[in-house]
C-alpha cells in the first residue's frame, strides 16, 4: 500500500472558522449520534472537529470489501478493504492514509445479527487482520453468529503503510548481548544507538511521527464505525488495544454500544510511560518465577532441579555461556532474553522454552537455536512492529531526558527484576530522545450514565500489563465490572482457555449484560509438561490470532 503519506502544512484548512464547524456539525448528523458527556471537553478543540468531519466522510463512503490481497495468504472466508483516515485530525482535509481492514461475515441468520465486533491486539504495533478467524474455534462460534467479526492494522503498522525507522537487516541475523548488570561502556553504547533510533523514526515519519498515538488510535476507531455503518461501537481490546478502547469510552462515551477491556495498561496518567515500564520489570520478574517454579514442580520431565533457584542456576549459566559463544553463532543473551520473555508473557510458551532449556543442559543447543535464533524472513515485521510500538509509547507518556534518572531507577529496579528491568529500559530510551511537542496523557474517566455497562477481564499474575491496572480501569469507567482469573498470569484471557472467562465475555457480547458485581474464576489448567524438542508451528491457536502474531520471538 506504499509508504506512509507524510504530513505537510500546505492548504491545511484552520478548524476554527465557521464554514467548517458546520460542515462538522453537518457530517455528524448523518454518520454518528451526538458527542456528549465526558466528550463535551473536546469538541471545542480541532481534533474533535476533524473527528466528526472524517467519521462523517467515511460513513459515506463505506468500505468496499473484496478479496484480500494473496500476500496475506487468508481464506475466502474473510474479506478485506481500507478505509481513510487523516494523518492529523486537527487538518481532515490534509494528507489522509488508508489502514486495512478485514473482515468475517455473521455466520448465524438475520435475526441474530448484533452488528460488527470489532479488535484491538494492541502490542502496539500488532493488527487484527487475523481475528476474524477466531470465529471457526469452539470458545467464538456463538459470537461468530451473532457479529461480523472485524479486524484492521492501525496506523503505521502493515498491511496499512508501515513505518520502519531502521533497515530491518539491522536488526537480524546476528548475535547480541544484552547484559543484566551493564557496563558504563555498555550504557553508553545503548543511548547512542536509542538517539539513532529516535533519528529514524524521524527522518521516516517526519512531522506525522507524533501522530502514531493511542489518541489518534482511539479516534481512527471512531472512522472505522462509521465506515463500517455502525452507529454504535462493539470493541474489543486487549494491551495497548484495550487503552484506546478506554480513550475511546472518554472521547466517545455516547458512540459506545459494548466494550471489553482484556488485561489493560493502567491508564492513570501519572502512569502511562515510563512509570509503566518499571512497574512491568517488576511483573515479568514475578511471572518469569512463576515458571522457574513450574519447570521445578516438573523435574521428573526437565531434569533441571527441584527449586525455582535451582532451575534459574541453570538458566543464569546458560546466559554466560551464549555470552562468551553465542549458540549455533545465533543466540547471544539479547536473543534469548528476547525468547524467554514469551515464557513470561503466556504459559503456552512453557513447554518449549523448558525443553530447550533442559536440552542445552545435556549438551544439545539445537532447540535453543531453533526456538530463538532470528529469522531474517521475519525481520521486516518485526522492525515494523517494533518501530510502531517505540512511536506509540514514546508519544502516549511522560519520559524523562535525563539519562540519570533512567540509571538511577533501573539500577534500583534490576536488583529486584533483573530478568527484565534492562531489557525494558533499552526497548524504551528512544523515548528519551523523542521529539517534541508532546502530548499530556488523557485523563480516562467516564461518569455516572455515560457509558452502558462494560466488561474488564485481567488475570491476577499478568506479566505485561500488572493487575492494578484493570482494577484501575474498572474504577475509573463508571459502572464497570472486572473479571478476574485468579492465580494465573497469560496475558491477554478472553476467549482463551478459561471457560468462566469466556462464559461471562459471551454472556456479555451476547446480551449486554455484565456480573451484578466483580467476578472471579479460578486458573485455567497449567501446561501439560512435555518434553517438546522442536518448535511448536506459530499461529496455531485461537490466542496467536487473538495476539495479531505471526512473529513473536523465538517461538
Amino acid at each position: 500500500m506504499g509508504a506512509f503519506t507524510r504530513y505537510a502544512t500546505a492548504g491545511a484548512l484552520v478548524l476554527a472558522s465557521l464554514p467548517v464547524a458546520a460542515s462538522a456539525r453537518a457530517a455528524s448528523a448523518t454518520a454518528a449520534p451526538a458527542v456528549t458527556g465526558a466528550a463535551r471537553a473536546d469538541v471545542t478543540v480541532p481534533e474533535a472537529w476533524g473527528t466528526l468531519i472524517a467519521a462523517g466522510r467515511a460513513g459515506k463512503r463505506g468500505i468496499a470489501f473484496g478479496d484480500c490481497p494473496e500476500s496475506e495468504m487468508l481464506p475466502e472466508s474473510l474479506r478485506c478493504g481500507t478505509f481513510s483516515v487523516p494523518v492529523d485530525y486537527a487538518h481532515p482535509f490534509g494528507p489522509r492514509i488508508e489502514l486495512a481492514v478485514s473482515r468475517r461475515a455473521a455466520t448465524g441468520d438475520a435475526a441474530e445479527r448484533q452488528g460488527a465486533l470489532v479488535y484491538d491486539p494492541g502490542g502496539p504495533g500488532a493488527a487484527s487482520i487475523t481475528f476474524p478467524l477466531v470465529g471457526e474455534w469452539s470458545a467464538w462460534r456463538k459470537t461468530a453468529r451473532a457479529y461480523d467479526l472485524v479486524g484492521y492494522a492501525p496506523r503505521g503498522v502493515a498491511p496499512s503503510p508501515a513505518l520502519s525507522c531502521r533497515r530491518p537487516e539491522e536488526a537480524a541475523g546476528t548475535p547480541t548481548d544484552a547484559p543484566q548488570q551493564p557496563s558504563y561502556a555498555y550504557k553508553r553504547e545503548r543511548i547512542v544507538l536509542a538517539r539513532a533510533y529516535t533519528d529514524g523514526c524521524v527522518r521516516a515519519a517526519g512531522p506525522a511521527l507524533r501522530h502514531y498515538s493511542s489518541l489518534d488510535g482511539a479516534r481512527d476507531l471512531d472512522v472505522l464505525r462509521a465506515a463500517l455503518g455502525e452507529p454504535r461501537l462493539t470493541f474489543m481490546g486487549t494491551d495497548q488495544g484495550a487503552y484506546v478502547g478506554a480513550l475511546y469510552a472518554t472521547l466517545f462515551p455516547s458512540h459506545v454500544r459494548r466494550m471489553v477491556f482484556d488485561s489493560p495498561l493502567d491508564p492513570d496518567a501519572r502512569r502511562v510511560g515510563y512509570r509503566a515500564g518499571l512497574a512491568r520489570s517488576r511483573a515479568l520478574e514475578s511471572r518469569f518465577g512463576d515458571f522457574l517454579s513450574w519447570v521445578a514442580r516438573h523435574d521428573d520431565v526437565y531434569g533441571l532441579g527441584t527449586t525455582a533457584d535451582a532451575v534459574r542456576g541453570h538458566y543464569d549459566r546458560l546466559r554466560a555461556e551464549v555470552s562468551r559463544n553465542p549458540a549455533g553463532g545465533t543466540v547471544g543473551t539479547a536473543q534469548l532474553q528476547a525468547a524467554f520473555l514469551n515464557a513470561a508473557f503466556y504459559d503456552d510458551y512453557w513447554a518449549m522454552r523448558a525443553s530447550a532449556l533442559a536440552a542445552y543442559a545435556q549438551g544439545d543447543p539445537e532447540p535453543l537455536v531453533t526456538q530463538a535464533s532470528p529469522r531474517p524472513y521475519t525481520a521486516k515485521g518485526d522492525e515494523n512492529a517494533d518501530a510502531v510500538r517505540t512511536a506509540v509509547e514514546c508519544n502516549d507518556g511522560v519520559w524523562p531526558a535525563d539519562w540519570r534518572v533512567w540509571d538511577r531507577d533501573h539500577t534500583r529496579a534490576a536488583r529486584q527484576a533483573p530478568f527484565a528491568a534492562w531489557a525494558g529500559a533499552w526497548a524504551n530510551l528512544p523515548c528519551a530522545s523523542w521529539p517534541r511537542p508532546r502530548q499530556d496523557p488523557l485523563d480516562v474517566r467516564t461518569g455516572r450514565g455515560a457509558l452502558p455497562p462494560v466488561l474488564v477481564l485481567a488475570a491476577e499474575r499478568d506479566g505485561v500489563t500488572p493487575y492494578a491496572g484493570a482494577v484501575e480501569l474498572r474504577r475509573r469507567l463508571y459502572g464497570a465490572v472486572l473479571v478476574t482469573e485468579r492465580d494465573a498470569g497469560s496475558h491477554g484471557i478472553g476467549g482463551a482457555d478459561n471457560a468462566c472467562v469466556n462464559t461471562h465475555l459471551e454472556t456479555y457480547l451476547l446480551t449486554g449484560r455484565v456480573p451484578a458485581r466483580d467476578a472471579e474464576c479460578a486458573p485455567h489448567r497449567e501446561p501439560n509438561a512435555l518434553a517438546l524438542n522442536r518448535a511448536v508451528p506459530r499461529g496455531t491457536g485461537p490466542q496467536h490470532i487473538l495476539r495479531g502474531d505471526p512473529a513473536p520471538a523465538g517461538s
